[in-house]
């Protein structure tokens, strides 16, 4: 029973882990790839903004859904 339980607390760290790389990952992408893409690409300020904010809803969403899931 122990062994269960300390296979399980190991799977969760780990999927803790991912998650919280993928959401990095989008933050990090938000903050500084998109505005670079974007005045590369000449695109506005307002679609800069909207790509901006989806990326940290997924972002937050990433980070939240694996300890929403326990």
């Amino acid at each position: 029973m122990k062994q269960e339980l300390a296979n399980i607390t190991a799977g969760q760290s780990i999927n803790d882990t991912g998650s919280m790389l993928i959401g990095t990952g989008l933050a990090l992408a938000s903050m500084i790839l998109i505005p670079a893409f974007a005045g590369r690409l000449g695109l506005g300020d307002s679609v800069v903004g909207a790509l901006r904010i989806a990326l940290m809803k997924a972002s937050s969403k990433a980070i939240r859904g694996r300890s929403a899931q326990k």
